[in-house]
């Protein structure tokens, strides 16, 4: 009798001997726990349980302090209690409705501007100007130095006439230090501080660049604005909550439904958009690798569970025997692992909130608020979390523990208990998806993942039953000449079809997890990054007006910029599609929204750009009467096809045209592209700018300094500075996800481990079988290693397919970029898979052959 089926016995006995009670059942259920763990049965369910709490907690607790601090500095985030904002200036009627209600006002204006140091050579750089009015901010504080390096204070007031403040990366990039002029626009301004700390800067486009504040009544002398400028007007309303509610009804009642377009509305709710959506985007990311996590754990937890149901078969039998019935198996059992659960689910919490620490270091500069403590429901939905992936997915496979026939101690069956697993599973997998819904935050999410896992489990499953039928008959075929291992090995595996299926499964489920994260931090991060050739264009110009042309072309190429092609570029808004008026109302989607509710960038061309490909519909060529070229994505986004009719408001003239076809844009060459294009006698009566884009090696950026100085009116984008602020953001979340993916990574190995220990006794007990039957240790060794080598390279083959298939959905979907198949995958995924399985195997089975073979029946 084995050391588990005594220990039951005397387990049965003292539960027979002291009664039935509520207490006697929950003391017996604690010694069953503290037995199993010292027999080791319980380590991998644990290991796993806290992984799984500890992924998901770490995120949830980020999440809820992010929650918290947005809500609590929504007011510092946006510099007041409610925000007008609009691409053009604001209509005097809110601000004079504000004033009414007795709130506080204050205006902002943030555009682009090239910005000039003074002296005999001077710099140019692009700055973020932002224009702002007496009492800004309304809300919260601005924190400036009197110089780089030197302490900061708060202050509520704004730059004296005739100063700017600037970010110190301006001054780095001028060469310039405080006290000296930089030149805005036409006009000379004194550098009067450096600005520390703006909560309500945002991450749009334009606040990549370097910041330069200056007095709103100050820009007209700068003439920076005019026609074709890009400019973000805000009105700012700050005062009592009922002021303020009654000022936001009457905003809506004027914006709402489209009524003002190119108007919008933010509120305390709203906090900050741009950065709830930097934020919102990192959270789901994180969330989805905190799902993967969880989704593994359930893997090595059923796993487990299984391996441990079929030790203590016997067991279960033997204290049947003796007269325990099955209601008191099954609270034992429930007792017992929900202990675990508890405990598990409290080391995972301790654990997950170490591990946000580690997010919240990594994804440090994008917050930059000082968060509250955490509330207490993300650690109650850990724990949670932890006893529905125990609860679910450890007590289906233990069900047949309560329901075994005492007869099991003569004759080896089950009866019929393990059909009543699959109820409880069903259960345990609906209970999962909850969990996993909850914790993504929406339905779409979370059933996207539940259902991809599902299908993924049952395609590699059938795939494997399928290749483990095939292979065994090809190898009894008189046709292949197999040896004696190969033979009983795909014999044995066939046999026990249900369970090698399943090993087979969660091996390559395991396996592709840890390709894809090695795929995403290698192959889909550098194709992102060499999505840009070398030589894309890194200098833009805009606001170039009709009569600077040649001027600017001519500069250009005594300089040696040939590449320098101008487009013309019309602003229109989008005010009706075949004739029904839109707004951005008219559209579910919150991209489609926003490019409806903004103005176009409209070109005319008569020839096909280069870098375009006809998608549908032909090419207008030469013609003369309106028509419209759309880019591929925009025409999805709004429902438009060619023969379809969109009509513009260009400056208060409204142009309508069919779409004749669509164009597909190669957005990644950092070429001048546009959305819409038209014929040149469609627009050409229209006012327009021009745009250029070209390639400038770093040491030349003295020929824009010249060029701006010349012409003041110009702006030029160093898209490279950008892109490095950009990369650095990316950085900052790849960071946290990799370090998120190391419980990934832990909870992959464990599934791996599991998935190779669940049939480990009853190759122990062939193994011997074959033995006393008279095979040689040679033979034994080779059905070993036949058998892992099918298992492991099966797994692998079906792991390197998904994970090439994520890849590339990964790859195209969310990175836009286009990622080639990689043939090594496949031989690595194989090789990974087949190196796995024989170092389980091995660490298995490495004692059964110098072991006697009755021995190895004894324990097995």
């Amino acid at each position: 009798m084995s050391e588990t089926v005594r220990g039951s016995t005397a387990r049965a006995a003292a539960v027979k001997a002291r009664g039935l009670s509520g207490m006697e059942v929950l003391r017996q259920a604690l010694r069953m726990t503290a037995r199993d763990w010292r027999a080791g049965e319980l380590t991998m369910l644990l290991l796993a349980l806290v992984l799984a709490v500890a992924a998901l907690s770490s995120v949830g607790i980020l999440a809820d302090r992010l929650h918290q601090g947005l809500e609590r500095d929504a007011r510092r985030m946006i510099a007041a209690d409610f925000i007008v904002r609009a691409d053009h200036p604001v209509d005097p009627q809110f601000s004079q409705q504000a004033k009414a209600l007795g709130l506080n006002t204050a205006t902002t204006a943030i555009f682009p501007s090239m910005v000039n140091s003074t002296g005999a050579q001077p710099v140019s750089r692009l700055a973020a100007v932002k224009a702002v009015s007496v009492g800004y901010p309304l809300r919260g504080e601005l924190r400036i130095a009197p110089a780089p390096g030197a302490p900061d204070h708060p202050t509520r007031s704004i730059p004296a006439p005739g100063t700017v403040w600037v970010d110190q990366a301006l001054l780095d990039a001028l060469k310039l230090h405080v006290g000296d002029k930089v030149k805005v626009g036409s006009r000379d301004f004194t550098i009067g501080a450096v600005i520390t700390r703006e909560l309500d800067r945002g991450f749009a486009f334009v606040n990549f660049s370097p910041r330069l504040m200056l007095r709103a009544d100050d820009v007209p002398s700068t003439g920076l604005i005019a026609y074709g400028s890009r400019v973000t007007y805000r009105l700012l309303v700050a005062g009592t909550d009922a002021s303020v509610a009654n000022f936001a009804q009457f905003a809506h009642e004027r914006v709402d439904d489209g009524k003002m377009r190119g108007v919008a509305l933010e509120s305390l709710q709203d906090g900050q958009p741009q950065v709830r959506q930097t934020l919102d985007r990192a959270s789901h990311f994180l969330t989805l690798v905190s799902l993967l996590t969880a989704l593994l754990a359930a893997v090595a937890i059923a796993m487990a569970a299984h391996r441990y149901m079929r030790r203590h078969l016997d067991g279960c039998a033997s204290m049947r025997c003796l007269g325990v019935s099955q209601s008191t198996l099954r609270a034992l059992f429930i007792l017992e692992f929900t202990g675990l659960g508890l405990v598990g689910g409290l080391v995972g919490v301790v654990l997950g909130y170490l591990g946000h620490l580690a997010l919240l270091t990594w994804l440090g500069t994008l917050i930059d608020v000082v968060l509250p403590y955490p509330t207490i429901w993300p650690m109650l939905e850990g724990i949670a979390a932890g006893l529905v992936l125990l609860l679910g997915f450890a007590l289906p496979p233990l069900l047949p523990l309560t329901r075994v026939p005492p007869v099991r101690v003569l004759r080896r069956e089950w009866g019929e208990a393990g059909r009543t697993a699959w109820a409880a599973y069903a259960l345990g997998i609906a209970l999962f998806a909850g969990l996993l819904i909850i914790a993504a935050g929406e339905l779409k999410l979370g059933g996207i993942v539940a259902g991809g896992f599902a299908g993924g489990m049952l395609v590699f499953a059938c795939i494997a039953r399928v290749a483990l039928w095939g292979a065994a008959r090809l190898v009894r075929s008189e046709r292949v000449n197999a040896g004696i291992g190969w033979r009983y090995a795909l014999a044995s595996l066939e046999r026990r079809s249900g369970a090698s299926a399943l090993q087979i499964t969660a091996l390559g489920i395991g396996l592709m997890c840890l390709l894809l994260i090695a795929m995403t931090r290698n192959d889909l991060v550098a194709g992102w990054r060499k999505s840009t050739p070398p030589d894309a264009p890194n200098e833009f110009i805009i606001d170039i007006q009709p009569d600077q042309r040649d001027v600017v072309t001519q500069y250009l190429s005594a300089h040696g910029v040939t590449d320098a092609a101008l487009s013309p570029m019309v602003r229109g808004r989008l005010i009706a599609i075949n004739g029904k008026p839109v707004n951005p109302d008219s559209f579910k989607g919150d991209d489609a929204k926003r490019l409806v509710d903004r103005e176009f960038n409209l070109s005319y061309t008569s020839e096909l750009p280069d870098d375009n490909v006809l998608a549908a519909g032909k090419w207008y060529g030469a013609a003369t009467a309106p028509q419209i070229s759309i880019e591929q994505g925009l025409a999805k986004l709004i429902n438009v096809k060619p023969g379809d009719t969109l009509r513009f408001d260009v400056t208060g003239l409204q142009m309508e045209a069919p779409v004749t076809s669509v164009r597909k844009l190669d957005w990644g060459s950092f070429k001048v592209n546009f959305f819409v294009l038209m014929p040149p006698a469609a627009l050409k009566d229209f006012p327009a700018t021009f745009i250029t884009s070209f390639h400038l090696p770093q040491n030349r950026q003295a020929t824009i300094d010249g060029l701006i100085a010349t012409y003041p009116n110009l702006t030029a984008i160093d898209t490279g500075p950008i892109l490095a602020q950009v990369q650095r953001v990316l950085e900052q979340v790849i960071g946290a996800v990799q370090f998120l993916f190391a419980f990934t990574l832990a909870a992959g190995v464990l599934v791996l481990y599991a998935a190779l220990a669940g049939t480990r006794d009853e190759r122990m007990r062939e193994s011997a079988l074959l033995r006393a039957l008279g095979a040689s240790h040679r033979q034994v060794r080779a059905v070993q290693i036949a058998e892992f080598v099918a298992v492991g390279a099966l797994a692998g083959l079906m792991a390197a397919i998904g994970a090439q298939i994520i890849g590339y959905v990964l790859a195209t979907r969310v990175f836009e970029f286009y990622l080639s198949f990689d043939p090594w995958v496949l031989p690595a995924g194989i090789a990974a898979g087949v190196a796995c399985a024989g170092l389980g195997g091995w660490l298995s089975l490495r004692h059964v052959l110098a072991r006697p073979a009755l021995q190895s029946l004894r324990d097995a």
